[in-house]
């Protein structure tokens, strides 16, 4: 074996013994095994670089075996080179250029896991569980999903042409124009005089203080007769661990609101409630779609849990695992999937999901063209252009939520007022 190979082995046999001192002395076989891999890891290696047909350099040939490995293990552990490190760190300040998607990889191809509000993606009409297959005509399929984002990004105002394919439909071209993201996270707005409106749109670090401000702005609009409140999380692709225990906690006054779990059961971690509603026990309703994932399912389900909240819409996304961002040095760092995050009642999230307590299929409220006083149902509207009724919808038409259109919005609001009037209060 060449010098370079045997180095390769050597480095990546220290990396073993590192990590054999944290879990605990490996068996005599075990590491006999292990070496062994290494070995055929140094072959592989030496073989591609001497005699593949176009030459490639040691990094990047170390660069996607790392990357190799860590994907291998599930969609959302990979490596991110300097660069793409940098990138991630800006996006967590709350503003980036891009265009305002969040996205997973799924069979080799990028799946939208939501759209973020007030971006090129919603705009453009990007639903959740949509599959990207080409980006500017080039196949998705071979590429990392850092590659695949990398490749998205690009100058403000410049373009970039998506292939989707979506359930139901034939494939089809979506022309984006690459934009400034800024995130404003919470957005309100009064229903009629007295049910409040809160849309969450992601879980960053200013999440909880615009929770706070956009209550405390309603209760003033309502001339504090607010009736109850309807918390949007559709289409949250998540964020922020202490800004879900923070939403959450705003809401209820006791009791545990998600736990941790690892490889090893000294590192389980659970979070609290602290006293003190937010809502000063007002019903609440909780909308979430396909596109709600990880942070606003550890919240959708600690208010289901505690009974504090009704959920309304469709089963959300299940990204229910937690990725710690670990540095190397010098070379960018890792992205590793450490633990899964369960409800108070000890519920998995992880590809399972949150069940809504009440099913409530996404449309459009619209007035037909031939009885001016009917409105359109979810059933009427599950139809596609062609006539023909196409799969069950899960998620909203970004444009219009929070409006009078909104039909899953519609139904919640009903809903508290229902509630508000059995409890022999009157609402408007």
């Amino acid at each position: 074996m060449k010098r370079s190979g045997l180095l390769a082995v050597l480095a990546a046999t220290v990396v073993v013994f590192s990590l054999r001192q944290d879990v605990g002395a490996a068996s005599p076989a075990n590491s006999t095994e292990t070496y062994k891999q290494l070995n055929l890891f140094g072959e592989v290696f030496e073989r591609v670089r001497a005699e593949y047909v176009d030459e490639v350099s040691d990094d990047t040939l170390v660069e996607s075996a790392i990357n190799g490995m860590l994907t291998s293990l599930d969609p959302h552990s990979n490596y991110l080179n300097t660069k793409n490190f940098n990138d991630m760190k800006v996006q967590t300040r709350g503003e980036f250029g891009g265009l305002g998607i969040e996205v997973s990889m799924e069979n080799g191809l990028v799946k939208v896991v939501s759209p973020i509000d007030d971006t090129p993606a919603a705009r453009a009409g990007l639903k959740p569980n949509d599959l990207i297959t080409h980006l500017d005509g080039d196949p998705v399929q071979g590429m990392t999903l850092p590659e695949a984002v990398e490749k998205m990004r690009g100058l403000v105002g410049s373009d970039i042409r998506l292939t989707i394919r979506r359930e139901g439909k034939e494939p089809f071209d979506v022309k984006l124009t690459r934009a400034t993201i800024k995130i404003q996270s919470v957005r309100s707005h009064l229903e009629g005089d007295t049910i409040g409106y809160i849309r969450v749109t992601t879980f960053n670090e200013q999440t909880d203080v615009g929770l706070n401000n956009a209550m405390k702005n309603l209760k003033q609009q309502a001339g504090n007769k607010l009736a109850g409140v309807v918390l949007d999380l559709r289409n949250n692709p998540g964020g922020l661990l202490d800004q879900a225990v923070a939403v959450s906690d705003a809401f209820l006054d006791k009791g545990e609101i998600v736990s941790t779990r690892g490889r090893r059961s000294e590192d389980a971690q659970r979070y609290n409630a602290r006293p003190g509603d937010i809502a000063s026990g007002l019903p609440v309703a909780v909308l979430i779609n396909g596109g709600s994932a990880s942070a606003s399912e550890i919240v959708a389900g600690a208010l289901q849990d505690h009974h504090r909240a009704i959920l309304l819409g469709t089963k959300s996304f299940g990204k229910g695992s937690v990725q710690t961002i670990i540095p190397l040095p010098g070379h960018g760092a890792m992205r590793l999937t450490t633990a899964r995050y369960y409800t108070p009642s000890g519920r998995s999230i992880q590809a399972k999901g949150i069940d809504p307590d009440i099913v409530v299929e996404a449309a459009k409220i619209e007035t037909t063209p031939e009885k001016g006083d009917k409105i359109a149902t979810a059933s009427d509207l599950k139809k596609d252009d062609s006539g023909d009724s196409g799969p069950e919808q899960t998620s909203v038409d970004p444009t219009i939520m929070g409006t009078a259109a909104d039909y899953q919005l519609a139904r919640a609001v009903d809903m508290l007022r229902g509630i508000v009037m059995f409890n022999g209060r009157v609402v408007n």
